[in-house]
């Protein structure tokens, strides 16, 4: 044992033997096979005996001794022999501490820990200290931030670190999972959480194949919450590595409540998570005698044997182990030219200008300016075309292949020589080897060829132009990749604008790119390269993006879509459509099947910009008072703040416990306020976004809605909450409880508002009263009693008032209850014109803007596919913000909405075609029925009878009978044109479809209606007289088709059977089962031969009528993991007239071969849940609509 290891143990040996428990700690130092048995047994778990023992040992001994100490959390005892920790030799060490099993070995290599490397020097101090602040995960999820210098160590430090038995085992069980970081953009930071999710799933499959591999998540709210779900549940108890962490935003993405170590420069980094923090700095690098033995491996001496020169050299490299390694692999070449690399590294002969920094370069530059000097001219000139490479980006030699036009193999040996130099790095746990450079030797590198640097780029696009000049590579390896996320990089870089053009505005691009790596980086190009491009054409890029924007989520599905066809449904203006239409144009005289939404210039209202800011139900969205930023928070538990023009990021906090209710901005903007279920009430920094006070112990119940003032004569915050009593409150921020509280409601309080001058506050209750407080006293000022308004509905159910604003001027306050908006005038009205947004409750959530002087509505906008739970104008009005439980937030231009043309149509619908034109039959919100002229949307009639909603409508052949059912439990038959009807009544339940029945022989057409009740019943359509009536099926019967020639017809149910009957004896003569879930939708084929039936599955059954054997599944290979097989029940089918073709409506719209089974096209519409589909006789022309009332009509290309 080292003499000053020795002298530290005769000292503290007294505090020793008082305090350790031997038995304790002779576990682990047998475990590290520095005791015996036999040691143990003349021991006797005395600490006298122990130490005595120890005295007599190696310096593996001490060291494995303070380990124990650590271990047994002995953190004072270890403190006192920490400072004459040995330093251990390469030989001993390998015996020792790099973990001494295979287990191990095992455990690191599938968790990815890099390997050590080939030289390698102890540092047991500071691995000792990494150690001990890992031992403090063990009971707790936590961070430990290993910071310093660039090339400092750090990676091989953290590496180093969990190479040990004990620590794994009694730490770490669930694994070590290490991931490399560095600087890296959103997209990016996608892609290696989804490698990570990959791994982890598949190592779990391994050990467990019943468990299943998902798809890849598709967005990195969607990534976070899946590696949260992996470590938490399947690998509990284990640690993340994050090597090389630049950004704070990136470290969030992993704040999941594991065990995290990460290596970064920055060692504020881990302010921005939540969890207990420890850190372990790595600031002086090697000490002079690691150094020294870094170099006396390399060139295999003894470190006393060096020469003078070598320890002025470690002096000059400054402790780098980096710079220590690069002077190494030159000694190595060179023996003798210790004098030389001296005096190369003293002259600093590549200074360099840069921004002041935390960090000396100087010595690293002439470490790498010597190391490129001796290489050959050949090799120094591929050498220096590597500058053109992105900071931590790892490229295979094929890049490079192309790059050099060399063959493969000639690369390699020419990466090899400059790994041996250590002037380049080896992945070696992907296959190929990947290579990258270190980001120092990137710097000096671009420092030095800064003169030449667009040259070099435009020498990788002309080789890739060269090597592929048929078409990019479409195999998906890492060579395909590195080209289409960097090829936009090299142009731009090289100052190729055309070339940059001619990619970017080419849907062939798109659509291959999307389909190698998602539209993630797509967007990101157009973003990043905007500048460039507006020069070109700024709207032909606008056209590009919008599309990416609109169809991103479409992009991110597998099977991957149909491109051209996702861009026809772009504006007939776009550059996207004009290059689709020519696209589809060409395929289709190749037999290719492409659609064209012809009426979708009529489409209004759409949202100026939609963003998918959180998983879940986002309950509230606000603008900051100078409209450059929206903050949003739902039931994710977060808060985000993203930029109102494009939705890009700026700041994602993990909020609260539980679903957060409300979010508001203070008048300056910089605090954001949220409350939440958690009874919680937080006040943010919004630029740094900390913590800046807490209220947690005055609402006893959820806390529903928060706002500041409006003025900056003081700052207050308002706050309500479902407590019984003390529900609403005021708070001054700098204060630790409320200022006041308001006395009156009775019943949880929904929404609180100041006015614009911050004199009262409005409160609205579910106790059915609006109330008005002067904000000076918390005195009520008024009390208006809202549920007096409903006297029809008090008796019966409580009337909750869900919210309330003031106008402009304050002299108005409207507040919303049930399905109604209430107006109260205190003052004259102003004479300008105020207008409201009201999201209405409905089915289909809408939102509209009316002008509240004229009590007329000013516009409908149609887009949420859910609940809106808020709305809100931007502080000048030209914007409106709304968000929804479809989980997105949208941006309107108030001045841009439209007003909804005469009717708002739903999905029950049916369309008559005649010579070309097209009549509309669908009913409206108010049940009645409305015939229009498409496209011009003419009311042709209105028919008004059914008292509750209209399921089913259908025209008769000749077009001048309209037949309806409805959940009234009655069909009708109209005269549409005069408004005679004839009602038929006799079903028990709602009625929720009907079909023409043409019997034999007496060819007369009845009218064949079905019912929940799970009956058939047949109708005489003059007289309305029943004559027959079948009990079908044990579930409700959900569909019915009859036969081309009237003898079969088929029902199914959701008992989820299918039956084909005799329209003759009326009995039944198949039975079909196989399908899984409810029956919903059947057809038969034109020659009467196949039977197509759909279930809520979304799984389409092909059967033969003859026999009804199983002919075709369609799409049972196609189920994304998330959804159903067609996004939905499959509602409709019809054939083609030559039955070649199959056509379904579900979520979307698919196409389909009728022999093979396979999809032809699909139809993504806006809104979604087609319910039926209407075909032109030609089979030429398809007419719905989806569940927010868009009408489509769509027209194959020819």
């Amino acid at each position: 044992m080292e003499e000053g290891a020795r002298s530290c143990l005769l000292q503290s040996r007294s505090s020793l033997e008082q305090d350790i428990r031997a038995s304790y700690l002779m576990d682990h130092m047998i475990s590290d096979g520095v005791l015996t048995g036999d040691e143990e047994d003349r021991i006797r778990k005395q600490a006298v005996a122990l130490l005595e023992l120890l005295l007599r040992k190696d310096n593996q001994a001490y060291i494995s001794f303070y380990n124990a100490l650590v271990r047994e959390s002995y953190g004072d005892l270890a403190s006192l022999l920490h400072n004459s920790l040995p330093l251990v030799s390469p030989e001993a060490e390998k015996s020792f501490s790099d973990g001494g099993t295979r287990y191990v070995q095992a455990v690191l290599s599938e968790g990815g820990v890099p390997q050590r490397p080939v030289v390698f020097v102890s540092r047991p101090a500071l691995m000792n200290r990494v150690r001990e602040k890992l031992y403090r995960l063990q009971k707790e999820p936590g961070w430990v931030t290993v910071f310093g210098m660039a090339g400092s160590g750090k990676s091989v430090l953290a590496a180093e670190a969990v190479r040990d038995h004990a620590l794994i085992t009694e730490c770490f069980p669930g694994g070590v999972h290490w991931l490399s970081i560095g600087q890296l953009d959103r997209s990016d930071l996608l892609v290696r959480i989804q490698s990570l999710c990959f791994r982890l799933e598949q190592q779990s499959q391994e050990k467990d194949p019943s468990s299943s591999l998902h798809r890849p998540p598709g967005s990195l709210e969607e990534a976070k919450e899946r590696l949260r779900f992996l470590m938490l549940r399947r690998y509990p108890r284990s640690l993340l590595i994050l090597d090389d962490i630049w950004d704070s935003s990136v470290l969030k993405a992993f704040d999941i409540q594991c065990r995290v170590l990460l290596t970064t420069r920055d060692r504020s980094l881990a302010d921005c998570v939540s969890g207990p923090k420890s850190e372990v700095a790595v600031e002086s690098g090697l000490e002079e005698g690691q150094a020294l033995e870094i170099l006396a491996l390399y060139v295999n001496r003894k470190p006393q044997r060096l020469p003078e020169q070598a320890r002025s050299i470690v002096r000059e490299c400054k402790g780098s182990p980096l710079v220590v390694s690069l002077i190494g692999a030159l000694l190595r070449e060179f023996p003798d030219r210790w004098a030389y690399y001296l005096h190369t590294l003293q002259q600093k002969k590549f200074k360099r200008i840069r921004k002041s920094s935390s960090y000396d370069y100087d010595a690293l530059d002439q470490a790498m300016a010597a190391s490129i000097q001796v290489l050959s001219e050949e090799h120094r000139e591929l050498y220096i075309d590597l500058t053109v490479l992105e900071k931590d980006v790892k490229v295979p030699a094929k890049v490079l292949s192309v790059l050099w036009d060399l063959e493969p193999e000639e690369v390699e040996d020419v990466l090899q020589d400059f790994v041996n130099k250590s002037l380049l790095f080896r992945d070696c746990h992907h296959r190929p080897y990947l290579y990258y450079l270190h980001d120092l030797q990137l710097d000096f590198l671009a420092e030095m060829n800064r003169s030449g640097l667009e040259s070099l780029h435009t020498k990788v696009v002309r080789q890739y132009q060269q090597r592929y000049s048929k078409g990019p590579p479409t195999s998906g390896d890492e060579e395909c990749l590195y080209w289409f996320r960097f090829l936009t990089y090299h142009m731009a870089k090289a100052n190729l604008t055309q070339e940059l053009y001619s990619l970017m505005f080419s849907l062939d691009w798109v659509r291959t790119k999307a389909q190698i790596m998602g539209p993630a980086h797509l967007i990101n190009d157009y973003l990043e390269y905007s500048t460039i491009l507006d020069k070109e054409n700024s709207e032909v890029r606008g056209h590009f993006q919008e599309f990416l924007s609109l169809n991103g989520h479409q992009l991110e599905q597998r099977p991957f879509p149909d491109v051209v066809q996702l861009a026809l449904s772009q504006p007939d203006s776009s550059e996207v459509y004009r290059q689709a239409l020519l696209q589809a144009q060409e395929r289709a005289t190749r037999g290719g099947l492409y659609l064209d939404w012809v009426n979708k210039s009529s489409l209004k209202s759409l949202s100026r910009l939609v963003v998918q800011p959180h998983q879940g139900s986002i309950y509230s969205a606000c603008f900051s008072h100078d409209g450059t930023k929206i903050a949003s928070c739902g039931s994710s538990k977060t808060l985000r703040v993203f930029k109102s023009t494009s939705g890009e990021k700026l700041l994602e906090i993990q909020a609260h416990d539980d679903e957060v209710l409300c979010c508001a901005f203070s008048l300056d903007d910089h605090l954001l306020a949220t409350c939440s279920s958690d009874r919680k009430v937080k006040v943010w920094n919004v630029e740094r976004g900390t913590l800046m006070r807490m209220f947690e112990d005055e609402h006893e119940e959820q806390v529903n809605h928060c706002q500041f003032t409006n003025t900056r004569r003081r700052l207050l915050l308002a706050t309500c909450s479902n407590d019984k009593f003390m529900n609403t409150k005021l708070w001054n921020i700098n204060k630790p409880s409320s200022q006041n509280t308001m006395f009156g409601h009775l019943e949880p309080v929904n929404h609180c508002c100041f006015s614009p001058d911050d004199a009262y506050l409005s409160t609205s209750s579910s106790d059915g009263t609006l109330k008005l407080w002067e904000v000076s006293s918390a005195n009520e000022w008024k009390s208006i009693d809202v549920a007096d308004m409903f006297p029809e509905q008090r008796e019966q159910t409580e009337v909750m008032v869900k919210c309330s604003t003031w106008s402009a001027g304050g002299r108005t306050i409207i507040c919303a209850a049930r399905n109604a908006v209430f107006v109260s005038v205190e003052e004259p009205a102003l004479p300008c014109t105020h207008v409201v947004a009201i999201d209405m409750t409905s089915y289909v959530s809408s939102l509209q803007l009316w002008d509240i002087e004229t009590s007329k509505k000013m516009a409908d906008c149609s887009g949420h596919l859910s609940w809106v739970h808020g709305v809100q104008f931007s502080p000048d009005g030209s914007l409106l913000l709304s968000c929804s439980d479809d989980q997105t937030v949208r941006v309107w231009e108030t001045n841009k909405v439209h007003t909804s043309s005469a009717v708002c149509l739903k999905r029950d619908s049916d369309v008559l075609f005649n010579n070309g034109d097209i009549t509309v039959v669908a009913a409206d919100n108010r049940n009645r029925l409305q015939v229009l002229e498409v496209p011009s949307g003419t009311s042709l009639a209105t028919l008004q009878g059914h008292t509750r909603t209209v399921l089913h409508c259908q025209f008769t052949p000749e077009g001048h009978t309209l037949i309806t059912s409805s959940e009234d439990t009655t069909i009708r038959v109209w005269r549409w044109r005069t408004g005679e009807c004839v009602v038929l009544e006799g079903h028990k339940e709602q009625v929720r479809c009907f079909s023409l029945l043409t019997t034999t022989p007496s060819s007369e057409t009845h009218l064949l209606s079905w019912s929940f009740d799970g009956t058939i019943k047949v109708w005489d359509m003059s007289s309305g007289e029943r004559l027959q009536d079948l009990v079908c099926h044990q579930g409700a019967v959900l569909a019915c088709d009859v036969s081309p020639d009237g003898q079969l017809f088929a029902t199914t149910s959701a008992d989820k059977t299918a039956k084909v009957w005799s329209s003759a004896s009326w009995e039944c003569v198949r039975l079909l089962n196989g399908h899984q879930d409810c029956v919903r939708s059947c057809r038969f084929s034109w020659d009467g031969r196949r039977l197509a039936t759909g279930d809520d599955n979304g799984e389409i059954r092909l059967w033969n009528v003859k026999d009804g054997t199983l002919l075709k599944i369609c799409s049972r290979d196609n189920k994304d993991a998330m959804d159903s097989l067609h996004g939905g029940w499959v509602t409709d089918l019809h054939f083609s007239p030559d039955n070649t073709v199959l056509l379904s409506t579900g979520g979307y719209i698919k196409w389909w071969n009728v022999e093979k089974g396979e999809a032809l096209q699909t139809f993504y519409p806006t809104g979604a849940n087609l319910k039926r589909i209407h075909v032109s006789p030609d089979f030429s022309t398809f007419v719905t609509i989806d569940n927010i009332g868009i009408l489509y009509i769509l027209k194959k290309v020819e």
